[in-house]
Formats: structure tokens, C-alpha cells, sequence
């Protein structure tokens, strides 16, 4: 089911893919990880879900979103890397972000 995310201030957004070529040369052309706006690595996710946290009025905390906003040519082990790390502080409330359009389209 696809819905649009109403309030965009209790999302916490993870990035994951290869950098677009004008960061490769400075950050290689491996798959990297951006929480928010800042590379980082697997073991740094659960520190950012925690200070995350501590950012907002402890009644909201429960309403908080993880958004995986991952490139298409990611390798899925990234994902579950990322993953597992957000089961470890228990931010199970997870939305991947998608593109609009018709789903069965890209069935090839």
C-alpha cells in the first residue's frame, strides 16, 4: 500500500546508493549510507536514530517514521544492514520511499 507521509517533521531519513559521478572521485563508487544530510556508516545508524530522538517531545517519539530512500541499483545488502541496526533500538517503523507511477509497469 502506498500513502503519502503527512507529517514530514517525524521522519528520519536514511539514504543509501552509490554517489552520483561528481562525488565518486571523492568518495569512491561503493554503495554509501546519508543519514539526513551526512555520509556515515551501518554502525553510526543507531547513534542517529538515538540523538534523532532526543530532538523531539517524548509523546511524539512513538510516532516517529525511518524513510529508506534507497537507489535502485543498491545492493540489497546495505538494506539489511541498515535494517538490522534499526531493529537494535527498536525503530521498527520503517516507510521506503517510492516513485510515483504504475507499479506493474516495471514488470519485465
Amino acid at each position: 500500500q502506498v500513502e503519502k507521509q503527512d507529517k514530514k517533521d517525524l521522519v528520519m531519513y536514511v539514504y543509501a546508493g552509490k554517489p552520483s559521478p561528481r562525488y565518486q572521485e571523492r568518495f569512491g563508487k561503493e554503495a554509501r549510507i546519508q543519514l539526513n544530510d551526512k555520509f556515515a556508516s551501518v554502525g553510526e545508524v543507531q547513534q542517529f536514530i538515538f540523538s534523532e530522538r532526543e530532538t523531539k517531545r517524548e509523546e511524539l517519539i512513538p510516532c516517529l517514521t525511518t524513510a529508506l530512500k534507497v537507489d535502485r541499483n543498491a545492493n540489497m545488502g546495505i538494506v539489511m544492514d541498515i535494517k538490522q541496526e534499526l531493529r537494535k533500538v527498536n525503530a521498527l517503523k520503517v516507510n521506503y520511499t517510492t516513485y510515483e507511477g504504475n507499479a506493474f509497469a516495471n514488470l519485465q
